[in-house]
């Protein structure tokens, strides 16, 4: 759910996972993160023997993906966690106010642990830091998928956190049902309430994933106040507004990883071909809402506010790439030869 993520030159020794031309844009704030041991404090035949380690290699080259992965999952492993202590105790755990708290220390927390790849944790965030922030739109579809794996890993080890509390709640292990009054699927993903239209429930998730990539971006931005190392922190607050004043009508997924995940997960699970038709088949809307919705925020916060390197800061507020299909034109990593 997370990004200005503050751009931050890659250092040297990160070159094999990372484009030396390309500054890095990370959601954990405008502060840098350093690898725990750099190859200048290891002797030369620990680099040696480092270099010849294949896993270190593998770590390496794969290190956004892992980081976007285990972020992801700690959101999740929050998120879905305090829903299902509300849910199955039957309020007497918590209450709404508590699924806030629960979402917004999971966003927090899972930037800290995905901060080696700018804790982006959505899809919709990644996409508009590609857009706005030079991120490279290759590394857009391993986001991605890691995004929505590390959120179905964390889905499914809720359900077996849970298991014999939903069976009892559901009146049995074969049962799992989706909205009704001892219905558990909305432990794993969000369904609307009855009385939205399809329209209400697009403009609800749209206007709060607004909200998140506008003041994602602000949060971040070093010509404004800043969060500077605060930024997990900011975000937090950030979720835990959104939820508590925004996430009543349609659950506030405002991410496709966080919904569509744990809603596969719900399907292979049992819980049937509800968990898609329910809401007048309303699961589309929570994938692509905050892909509109972040870039949109993030537009805005270009245009009125921000100061620094953008395609809204370029002539014509780089309206004039949309008629140059080229690889040099779109790319953010693209190096034009000095020949």
């Amino acid at each position: 759910m997370s990004d200005n993520k503050a751009q931050v030159p890659v250092p040297a020794q990160q070159d094999i996972h990372s484009e030396t031309s390309v500054q890095k844009v990370e959601m954990a704030g405008s502060f840098s993160h350093d690898e725990p041991s750099s190859s200048a404090d290891l002797g030369p035949s620990e680099e040696e023997e480092r270099a010849q380690l294949a896993w270190s290699r593998f770590r390496a080259t794969c290190q956004d993906a892992f980081s976007e992965f285990f972020g992801t999952f700690v959101l999740l492993l929050f998120g879905d966690g305090v829903v299902a202590q509300v849910v199955l105790s039957g309020g007497e755990a918590g209450n709404y106010q508590s699924i806030s708290w629960g979402w917004g220390l999971g966003v927090m927390l899972g930037v800290y642990v995905g901060g080696k790849s700018g804790g982006h944790l959505n899809p919709a965030v990644t996409f508009a830091n590609c857009i706005f922030r030079g991120h490279p739109w290759r590394k857009f579809p391993v986001y991605a998928l890691a995004q929505i794996l590390g959120a179905m890993a964390a889905s499914a080890v809720v359900y077996g956190n849970y298991k014999s509390a939903i069976d009892q709640f559901e009146g049995g292990p074969d049962i799992r049902t989706v909205g009704g009054e001892t219905s558990t699927a909305g432990i794993f993903c969000t369904y609307p309430q009855p009385f939205m239209t399809r329209t209400g429930m697009f403009f609800s998730e749209f206007v709060a994933s607004t909200i998140l990539q506008f003041v994602i971006y602000a949060m971040a931005d070093p010509g404004n106040i800043g969060a500077g190392p605060f930024m997990p922190l900011g975000l937090f607050f950030l979720i835990f507004g959104i939820g508590a004043c925004f996430g009543w009508e349609t659950g506030y997924a405002i991410n496709l990883a966080r919904d569509f995940g744990p809603r596969l997960v719900s399907y292979m699970l049992g819980y049937g071909h509800e968990v898609w038709s329910t809401g007048g088949y309303y699961f589309w809307i929570p994938m692509v809402a905050p892909f509109f919705g972040c870039t949109f925020g993030g537009f805005l916060y270009d245009v009125f506010l921000y100061e620094g390197k953008s395609p809204i800061n370029t002539p014509m507020m780089g309206l004039q790439r949309l008629f140059q299909p080229r690889r040099s034109v779109w790319s953010n990593t693209y190096a034009k030869s000095s020949v």
